[in-house]
C-alpha cells in the first residue's frame, strides 16, 4: 500500500512542530486561540487542529494552505521561516 507524504511519520512529526511554532509565536503577542483564529479570517476549530498539530483518522497531517500560513504570518507579524519547522521528504524511500 503506498501512502501519500502527508500520511508519513515525518509530516506528522512536522505538523507537531508547526503546532508548537504556533502556540510558542500566539503566547508570545499575548492573543487567545480565538484572536488568533479571527485576526487571521480563519474558523477556530481549524486553528486549533493546526496548534494541535492534528492528524486524520487517514493519518495524514492536517496542514494549513499557505494562504492560511501567510495570513497567520501576518497577524503574528513574523517571517514564515520563523514559523515552518524543517520541511520533511516528499519522495518516498
Amino acid at each position: 500500500m503506498n501512502l501519500s507524504p502527508a500520511a508519513s511519520p515525518e509530516w506528522a512529526q512536522f505538523a507537531r512542530e508547526l503546532g508548537i511554532n504556533l502556540r510558542r509565536a500566539r503566547d508570545a503577542k499575548v492573543l487567545t486561540q480565538e484572536q488568533m483564529a479571527e485576526r487571521a479570517s480563519i474558523s477556530l476549530y481549524a486553528y486549533q487542529q493546526y496548534e494541535r498539530g492534528a492528524v486524520t483518522r487517514g493519518g495524514a497531517a492536517t496542514n494549513p494552505r499557505l494562504a492560511t500560513i501567510l495570513a497567520i504570518c501576518q497577524v503574528l507579524d513574523i517571517a514564515v521561516e520563523e514559523l515552518l519547522p524543517p520541511v520533511p521528504s516528499l519522495t518516498a524511500p
